[in-house]
């Protein structure tokens, strides 16, 4: 077996690019395994596109590598691995759907057919169709079609599902899935965290150039609290409150508490001894949104 075959599918070392006298990316260092699906999350401007950018061979960083099966990302080895979905990605509007398909379809060794790519992007009634005849939330899928066309064993997109509606983006989902039932291994951005929390294996929230957490979606909400609960009690001090078993966050908003826990159980059970007056109870899981902005506003 070949090298690079047994290198992992992405791996990103000590990266750093700066412009000029900003520091874009910090250093950071992570890797994706085959079939694993990351999500990258974090607010404008942390430093997401600019790592895309840069395992994508697009610009060459300050220090530290990128490697795509061992190779560097602007070797023609690694181009032909790679489907990329960019934010602001363009087609000419006089050709048809199935026209640029084929077309894109002739730059790789090992594309599928034509119409499988079609009818992963749900473009079936649309292969005809004038690309400047489509909607945003087609031109999207398009887009996606695309970036799978080759067959590519690594798929980056960045924000993929941007003028989709909720329909088309859960079909987006789907597919995704597939693909990451063949092995494929997919790194995307996004701003839609509950995207994130529905198809990630994996995220990597980036803040100012930093990975600041990496992990399941699941471990990061644990860290950041675990399980929400939300009730009303005037026999109870926020002070008390902040006191109960697990407990890492209080507010006290409008006579309701909302507090973040780390053992729901047994916060509860103290608060049912502590509180003789406890109504509007409610618990739930603290979910990805709330972690993530707990963690880019720390």
């Amino acid at each position: 077996m070949a090298q690079s075959e047994l290198a992992p599918p992405i791996v990103v070392r000590d990266l750093v690019k700066k412009f000029g006298s900003v520091d874009a990316l910090s250093g950071i260092s992570f890797e994706v395994a085959s079939g694993e699906v990351v999500a990258m999350l974090g607010p404008n401007g942390a430093g997401k596109t600019t790592s895309i950018s840069l395992m994508l061979g697009l610009r060459h960083p300050t220090s530290g590598t990128v490697r795509i099966y061992g190779r560097d990302p602007q070797e023609l080895a690694s181009r032909v691995r790679m489907g990329v979905m960019l934010q602001e990605s363009g087609a000419p509007p006089t050709l048809k759907v199935r026209e640029i398909l084929t077309w894109y379809s002739h730059f790789y060794p090992q594309a599928i057919s034509v119409e499988e790519a079609i009818r992963y992007a749900g473009l079936t009634e649309k292969a005809e169709a004038l690309i400047g005849t489509l909607s945003g939330g087609q031109k999207q899928r398009l887009f996606f079609a695309l970036a799978v066309v080759g067959n590519p064993d690594v798929i980056f997109l960045d924000e993929p599902t941007v003028a989709m509606d909720v329909e088309a983006r859960h079909a987006f989902w789907d597919e995704m899935r597939v693909l990451k039932a063949q092995h494929k291994s997919i790194i995307l951005t996004t701003h839609y965290i509950e995207e994130a929390d529905a198809i990630a294996d994996r995220v990597i929230v980036i803040n100012r150039g930093k990975i600041i957490a990496d992990g399941t979606p699941s471990a990061i909400k644990k860290n950041v609290g675990g399980t929400h609960v939300r009730f009303r009690a005037t026999d109870l001090t926020e002070a008390a409150a902040q006191r109960l078993p697990g407990v890492t966050k209080v507010t006290f908003t409008n006579g309701a508490f909302d507090l973040y826990t780390t053992t729901a159980e047994p916060t509860v059970r103290a608060l049912f001894a502590q509180s003789s007056e406890l109504t509007d109870l409610e618990v739930v899981g603290a979910g990805l949104e709330e972690a993530f902005l707990e963690l880019t506003h720390n």
